[in-house]
């Protein structure tokens, strides 16, 4: 089983990427730091999103403010209902509210770059650089289950613009989808039986302590921590940790797992 954002996908330098590309927009107009924009926008997404009603919700199923910020929330369901009617404003005030924050009152500015930034984020599908090389290798050897937190129809999105990604997996399972995301158990347990195997047949590969790791301790599953930035921890521990991919073999081969 495999997480996708920030352990296939680089989906925090595509962020980044991003913002960097939008207050540029405003640093060129009004020759403010883009930097500290970036920051004042990200502080006031943050403040607004856990304002609003869905904001339980979006922490069950794994949407952070970021992806807020450009995701599309069409499905018939009604938190998505209601987060595809608060995210236009909400993505207007974050922009504005961050300009502000700066000293530049500008809120037609605040709804052009409110506009640009999805425009920026789909420009940028970054994988990492043993992605695909680490898929292919474990392709037609291992049943590749890939289990992902967020809404169907962004996490669609981000393999629409990757569509290498799908095709190696045997399955796809998408908490918004599911009703429940990582750490619940119960999402673990769903993925196991549409791969019609045991839970000490299955590893858990993924970058987040809290979702990944903690989801997999809980339903029996062991974990493999990808942690490129060589965090410590304390709290959540994984059964193997990593720095790259590509030690996922060896892993693999100490958990006789076949």
């Amino acid at each position: 089983m495999f997480d996708l954002d920030d352990t296939l996908l680089w989906d925090k330098r595509s962020v980044e990427e991003a913002f960097k590309a939008t207050c540029l927009t405003a640093a060129k107009k009004y020759g403010i730091d883009p930097d500290l924009l970036e920051e004042k926008v990200r502080e006031q997404a943050r403040e607004l999103y856990a304002g609003y009603e869905t904001y339980s919700f979006t922490k069950a199923i794994g949407i952070n403010p970021f992806e807020g910020l450009w995701g599309e929330f069409t499905e018939d369901e009604d938190n998505f209902r209601k987060m595809n009617e608060l995210m236009p404003t909400y993505r207007k005030q974050a922009w504005t509210k961050g300009l502000k924050a700066v000293g530049i009152d500008d809120p037609w500015l605040g709804a052009q770059l409110a506009e640009q930034f999805p425009q920026e984020r789909k420009k940028y599908p970054f994988t990492y650089e043993e992605t695909f090389r680490v898929l292919d290798q474990l392709k037609g050897k291992y049943r590749l289950l890939l289990l992902t937190n967020g809404s169907p129809d962004l996490q669609q999105s981000k393999l629409d613009l990757t569509p290498e990604i799908a095709p190696y997996f045997d399955h796809i399972v998408i908490s918004g989808q599911f009703g429940s995301g990582k750490p619940n158990p119960a999402i673990f347990e769903h993925a196991l039986k549409l791969l019609s195997l045991d839970k000490d047949e299955v590893i858990m590969v993924g970058d987040n302590l809290w979702t990944d790791i903690l989801g997999a301790s809980r339903a029996g599953i062991k974990s493999v921590w990808i942690n490129r930035l060589g965090k410590e921890t304390d709290e959540v521990v994984p059964d193997y940790e990593i720095s790259s991919l590509d030690e996922l073999n060896n892993i693999l081969a100490e958990h006789r797992i076949n």
